[in-house]
C-alpha cells in the first residue's frame, strides 16, 4: 500500500493554491523544511514571511495580514502551533474571527525520536476548547489536500493537524470532503469504530480482522473534531450502540472526549476510548509509541472483542 505523510499533502496543495490565489500567505517559523513549505517560500517569496523561531509572533503578524483581506497559514510543530502560540491565538486571532489557518505538522506521535518536548498530545483537546475554532485532522495524503482547499474556501480560524511519518493512503484524489461532515469508509452493524488521522488505516485493517470472525464493523473517518458531525456519532449509537474511538492524541479532551459528550446527552450507547494514556510521549520509533499507548489494529480487535 502507498504510504506518503499528510504534512506532504499539505506542501502540495499550499503551493498550488498560493499559485492560483496571491492573497495565500504562508507565515514560517523556521522549519518550512520539515513542514514541506520550502518549495513555496522558494518559488513564491512575496508570498512568504519566515519570522524565525517566534510562534507567538507568527500569529500577530498572520492575524494582522487577516485584517488586510489576506489569508494567513501559520506553520510550525503542532506543538508549537497549539500550546506556545495558545494565548495569542486566544486572544488576537479567535476572539476577533480572523480568517488566519493554523498548520500544525508533526501531529501526535508522529516526531518520534524527536521526543516528548515536540510531541503534540494535547493540542486538539486545547483547539478544541477555544471558542470560535475548527479543528481538523486529516487521514491521508488527499483527504489532507481536499481539507486544506475547504479551509481556505471557509472563512475563520481553522487548526489544522498533519502527519510527519508516512502514512497508508486511503482515499484518491477525487474523494470529496466537507469540513463538519464525517466520511464513512465501511458500513456495518455490530460495532462502529470511530477514528481520526492516522489511526484511519488502523481502524479499516482491524475491522477486516474483526469481519473474519463474522463481526461487521462501520468505520468513520471523523477528520473534523470540532464542529463534530453529531448526526455521525447519533446514527451510530441509534443503530449499532456499541462504539470505539481511535486517535493518536491523549484519551483526554480529543475525539474520544467529543464523541463520548454526544453519547452521554443522547443516554444510551457504550464508548471505549483507544489513544495516548494521559502520559507524555518519549524518544522511541513512532511505531513502539503507538503500541506503548495500545493504537494498534491488535488492540482495536481486542477491544472490539472484550466489548459487552
Amino acid at each position: 500500500m502507498e504510504k506518503k505523510a499528510t504534512r506532504n499533502g499539505f506542501g502540495d496543495e499550499i503551493l498550488e493554491l498560493g499559485r492560483k490565489n496571491k492573497d495565500i500567505l504562508v507565515v514560517d517559523a523556521d522549519i518550512g523544511k520539515s513542514c514541506k513549505t520550502d518549495v513555496f517560500a522558494h518559488e513564491l517569496e512575496t508570498q512568504h514571511i519566515n519570522v524565525g523561531i517566534a510562534e507567538q509572533n507568527a500569529a500577530g503578524v498572520a492575524a494582522g495580514l487577516a485584517t488586510c483581506g489576506k489569508i494567513p497559514f501559520v506553520v510550525t510543530y503542532a506543538v508549537f502551533g497549539s500550546l506556545r502560540m495558545c494565548e495569542m491565538i486566544r486572544q488576537e486571532i479567535a476572539y476577533p474571527k480572523l480568517n488566519v489557518k493554523i498548520a500544525g505538522s508533526h501531529g501526535g506521535l508522529t516526531p518520534a525520536n524527536d521526543g516528548a518536548s515536540h510531541q503534540a498530545v494535547e493540542d486538539i483537546g486545547v483547539m478544541r476548547s477555544i471558542p470560535n475554532m475548527t479543528v481538523i485532522m486529516p487521514a491521508d495524503y488527499w483527504s489532507a489536500r481536499a481539507l486544506v482547499r475547504a479551509a481556505v474556501e471557509q472563512y475563520g480560524p481553522i487548526y489544522l493537524r498533519f502527519t510527519r511519518d508516512a502514512i497508508p493512503v486511503i482515499y484518491d484524489a477525487d474523494t470529496k470532503f466537507e469540513i463538519g461532515k464525517a466520511h464513512v469508509l465501511q458500513e456495518g452493524k455490530d460495532l462502529a469504530i470511530i477514528a481520526n488521522g492516522d489511526t484511519v488505516c488502523l481502524a479499516l485493517e482491524a475491522a477486516k480482522e474483526l469481519a473474519k470472525d463474522g463481526t461487521s464493523v462501520k468505520v468513520v473517518d471523523m477528520h473534523t473534531i470540532k464542529p463534530l458531525d453529531v448526526d455521525a456519532v447519533k446514527d451510530c449509537v441509534e443503530n449499532i450502540g456499541k462504539i470505539i474511538t481511535t486517535e493518536d492524541h491523549n484519551i483526554y479532551n480529543g475525539l474520544g472526549s467529543a464523541v463520548c459528550e454526544v453519547v452521554a446527552e443522547l443516554g444510551k450507547g457504550k464508548v471505549k476510548r483507544i489513544g495516548i494514556q494521559d502520559r507524555f510521549g518519549e524518544s522511541a520509533p513512532y511505531e513502539r509509541l503507538m503500541a506503548k499507548n495500545g493504537i494498534t489494529i491488535e488492540n482495536i480487535v481486542k477491544t472490539a472483542k472484550e466489548f459487552t
